[in-house]
């Protein structure tokens, strides 16, 4: 029986359009607008994804963690209904403003209280901070080996051979078990859940935990500080170039972009 666990976020939904997100600068937060639902973070969705596969090919039992200040059930219960076995969901106030190190910190901890485990999958970073930091941080912190940004993942006699994905191709990386592998959109997107997966997650207990049930000092935890979150102003200068023909405007452009010294 392969052990796989998979963490997922959930966050605001990165296809919203960007005039429905406002700054809180004293908070440093970001403020949704009114309409914008919660959805899985893209990238776990992909992690989910491949853990599904996995099992496929493997015998093997898929639980879901999830952390956040406060989780909406009907989000995560998605996961359910695609294929996952187990839910943990832990909800603590202390995810309010964590950084990567404590989300790290704490999601290691219930690893911890779970029990065993031999492969552990997230997405490679987070749409909404983008860090891609707490995968890396759960395997330097649980000390097992990682992958980050695979495309393809495949599992064979105690050994995971990962496709990462690069600018210009990909290279292989073979791994023993237990490890951690980050999982990129290359990878395709998570399956729809069918009408029976749907009515079944919705009856499936799953575990809710807070910070004290994993008996950790959360006090010390933070490892960083922000010092500005802010919107980008962006300034835009349009020079428009003309022609009697489109000959003629091309000419033009050629000869402006050479005055600037762009050719």
């Amino acid at each position: 029986m392969l052990n796989i666990i998979v963490c997922v976020k959930v966050v605001i939904d990165p296809e919203a359009p960007t005039s429905t997100f406002k700054i809180d600068p004293e908070g440093m937060r970001v403020v949704p607008g009114q309409g914008v639902p919660p959805v899985l973070n893209p990238y776990d969705e992909n992690s989910l994804e491949a853990a599904l596969r996995i099992k496929e090919q493997h015998p093997g039992k898929i639980t879901v963690i999830s952390a956040g200040k406060f989780i909406p059930k009907a989000v995560v219960k998605k996961c359910l209904a695609v294929g996952a076995d187990d839910l943990v969901v832990i909800e603590d106030d202390i995810f309010e403003d964590a950084d990567s190190y404590t989300t790290a910190y704490l999601l290691v901890a219930a690893i911890k209280k779970l029990g065993e485990y031999d492969l552990i999958l997230t997405g490679r970073m987070a749409a909404d901070t983008n860090a891609g930091q707490v995968g890396s941080g759960v395997a330097e912190l649980l000390g097992i080996p990682s992958v980050t940004v695979a495309r393809k993942i495949e599992v064979n006699d105690g050994t995971v051979r990962v496709e990462r994905s690069l600018a210009d191709g990909y290279e292989a990386v073979e791994v023993s078990l237990p490890c951690l592998v980050t999982v990129s959109h290359e990878m395709g997107e998570l399956r729809p859940a069918n009408v029976k997966g749907l009515i079944a997650a919705q009856k499936q207990p799953f575990t809710t935990w807070h910070a004290e049930d994993l008996a950790v000092d959360i006090t010390p935890l933070k490892q960083t500080k922000p010092l500005k979150l802010y919107i980008p102003e962006r300034e835009v200068q349009c020079d428009r170039v003309e022609g009697q023909t489109p000959e003629e405007a091309g000419a033009n452009l050629a000869l402006k972009l050479r005055q600037m010294n762009q050719i």
